[in-house]
């Protein structure tokens, strides 16, 4: 089978969040199992970009309005990623360093959708199906069907994998000059609430509709930020599928971002290794409990709640505990966070910013990560932590609720039901009295250790969603 991915992130290439290490992982499983995948982003003006070798395959020229873009699409030359993958390189679009955040993205990532369709109908052969993801891509599969210029590709099957339904890419009927001829009979499929919204769009017009875990798929039935009545009438044809990880990346035992690596066998030895080396640099005592966060410092994630937990939990402990905060975001947050410093010098530090390396030394020497999230569609920081011991303190939402289950049941982590400062003080609690019991402690890291997210598994699942709507063609 020939699957084409089109994303606007890709990790390496680019990364902003989890979507990035989906589209990152999910095509080499795919290909590992015996199909051909293609992955297609925009060409950004990032490190990957610079610091690899491509080939140019195609080039041409898309019209938006009254203007005129060449566009070109470059392979990457040595697979290194375990499936071929193709920048899309728009000048004057995307030659920037940001992925998102301009005022023109919607000009950025419409220009995107269509040069990548037109040098797909430009190919000798048509994909069995092009799996899009987000509201970055969610006009494809509208064009597919409705543009006179893709009729090719009109009985190509099409997927689209919601990742995070809050963010809907709406735009003004202003702009519908900017899409290749269709007949206008059929520009009621673009609207939603008096405007374009680009993933009403691709949910309407996908032959399938996934979310990226079953519990998300239950929750934007009833909360969907406007969409809840389309998400009910498309529910025919839609399942939550939750995400895996990458364990060839995400493996304590093989982690080249790690100065000490260790496995389930010697978790206990390697973690406090480098638990030492983490406090180290933030100048923290690694005898005492360490909590961690990392991740976009927002509302959605519960950001806006880190500052008042954390100095109520250092106060109510005592400084009995060290708190670690690595993310970035909303800037009133950060301030926040950072004002902190002073009162709690050896028990409490920031890193305002995102390092992947850091990233996994945290997961490798924390012993518990804060998720408090309001929204959570999958979550994959849960899924890492458990990889690498270090148990999840999650709110009971979306993927975060699929995935871990609280050690009172007999689980893996320490769930909550709210995202409040109370319960996340109140966990973090629970998780003192907890570190204070080595036996149960390591019993519940194995039990995380051992539990089994790879992509291998979730794979599987894709390929039969894409086998159900190829039969239908």
């Amino acid at each position: 089978m020939e699957i084409f991915h089109i994303s606007a992130e890709c990790y390496p290439v680019a990364k902003v969040g989890g979507l990035a290490d989906v589209v990152g992982a999910l095509p080499k499983y795919q290909n590992n199992a015996g199909h051909h995948t293609r992955v297609v982003v925009p060409c950004y003006d990032t490190k990957f970009r610079k610091e690899n070798e491509f080939e140019c395959v195609h080039w041409g020229s898309i019209k938006l309005g009254k203007f005129d873009f060449p566009f070109s699409v470059l392979k990457e030359t040595t697979d290194k990623l375990g499936f071929e993958l193709y920048l899309i390189e728009i000048a004057e679009l995307f030659d920037r360093k940001d992925v998102y955040g301009y005022e023109d993205d919607i000009e950025r990532f419409l220009s995107f959708q269509i040069a990548a369709l037109d040098w797909i109908i430009g190919r000798a052969t048509v994909p069995d199906v092009i799996n899009c993801h987000d509201h970055h891509t969610g006009l494809i599969p509208f064009m597919m069907l409705y543009c006179s210029k893709y009729q090719k590709l009109q009985k190509t099957p099409s997927m689209i994998t919601i990742h995070n339904g809050l963010y809907q890419g709406q735009f003004g009927f202003d702009k519908l000059s900017y899409f290749p001829e269709f007949d206008l009979a059929h520009v009621n499929v673009l609207e939603w609430d008096h405007c374009i919204n680009s993933l009403a769009v691709g949910i309407k017009c996908a032959w399938a509709v996934t979310t990226v875990s079953p519990s998300y798929l239950n929750e934007i039935n009833a909360s969907a930020n406007g969409l809840e009545s389309l998400f009910n009438l498309v529910r025919y044809k839609s399942k939550g599928i939750l995400n895996g990880i990458d364990t060839e990346v995400w493996d304590p035992a093989k982690d080249k971002m790690l100065e000490k690596k260790y496995s389930i066998k010697n978790f206990e030895k390697g973690k406090q290794q480098n638990k030492e080396i983490l406090c180290t640099l933030f100048n923290l005592d690694p005898s005492k409990p360490l909590f961690s966060f990392i991740g976009r410092l927002l509302d959605e994630k519960g950001g806006d709640l880190l500052p008042h937990a954390s100095a109520l939990a250092l106060s109510e402990n005592f400084k009995e505990i060290n708190i670690l905060i690595l993310g970035s975001g909303n800037s009133d947050i950060e301030d926040r966070l950072n004002s902190l410093l002073p009162d709690y010098k050896g028990n409490y530090n920031t890193f305002i910013g995102y390092n992947e390396e850091l990233a996994h030394l945290i997961y490798a020497g924390a012993d518990f990560l804060m998720m408090p999230s309001r929204v959570e569609p999958c979550g994959l920081n849960q899924m890492y932590s458990l990889r690498y011991g270090t148990i999840p303190i999650v709110r009971r939402t979306g993927g975060l609720k699929d995935t871990v289950i609280d050690f009172g049941d007999d689980g893996n982590g320490i769930c909550h039901d709210q995202s409040s400062v109370g319960d996340i003080c109140y966990s973090i609690g629970r998780a003192v009295k907890l570190y204070k019991d080595k036996t149960h402690l390591n019993k519940i890291i194995k039990k995380g250790m051992e539990t089994d997210h790879s992509w291998e598994r979730v794979c599987q699942e894709y390929i039969d969603m894409y086998n159900l709507i190829i039969d239908k063609k």
